[in-house]
């Protein structure tokens, strides 16, 4: 995944989009074709546990909230916290360091981040790990919302129970490769984990 999104290099292949073949060089070319990533390593490529967490969330849409050479916090605290109320985000205030969060909350700034930007294709990578089950319902919900606007959703993980209840279809992979491509009629433990021998 982490290729789609221009943090590794594709040696091969293609990604196309819409029916467009995209150069991804880097991630900036992701981001301005629609494509938003959530990594499953969060501390490395997501937060920031110093800044704020309306910095967090307002990172990667900056430019919407400068006109005129002129940064407007006002629209930008406005905007922040539209979506944390969306998103049910647990913080004391927009100025509240990162790293005062639980780690449920942080997966939900991160994702409010990209939200924001209203991408095409939001890919999650292990969206819920290391975080409470009200965490997870919120993501879970959040996520059934993005594909009823007509968005599409790449969800990596390594829990079965959550690919069955949340996917549409399946594909298996087994070392770098796809070994089963399951619609949601033939979902089971069972059949996934024939296709990952």
């Amino acid at each position: 995944m982490s290729s789609l999104f221009s943090l590794v290099r594709i040696d091969s292949g293609v990604v196309v989009k819409g029916g467009k073949e995209l150069d991804l060089r880097h991630v900036q070319d992701s981001v301005s074709a629609g494509i938003a990533m959530l990594s499953e390593d969060r501390r490395r490529y997501g937060n920031i546990p110093m800044r704020s967490v309306m910095e967090n969330t307002s990172l990667s849409s900056l430019k919407n909230f400068f006109f005129g050479g002129r940064h407007h916090t006002v629209k930008e605290k406005e905007t922040v916290g539209e979506f944390f109320i969306k998103m049910n985000v647990k913080t004391p205030s927009l100025e509240t360091p990162m790293k005062s969060l639980s780690g449920g909350n942080q997966q939900k700034v991160l994702l409010s981040r990209w939200m924001i930007r209203d991408p095409d294709v939001l890919i999650l990578d292990e969206p819920t790990r290391g975080i409470d089950v009200g965490a997870k319902f919120e993501i879970y919900k959040l996520m059934m919302e993005v594909a009823k606007a007509g968005k599409g959703i790449i969800m990596v993980s390594s829990e079965m129970g959550e690919l069955i209840g949340m996917c549409d279809r399946i594909y298996v992979m087994c070392a770098g490769h796809v070994s089963g491509e399951l619609a949601r009629k033939d979902f089971s433990q069972e059949t996934m984990e024939h296709w990952k021998l």
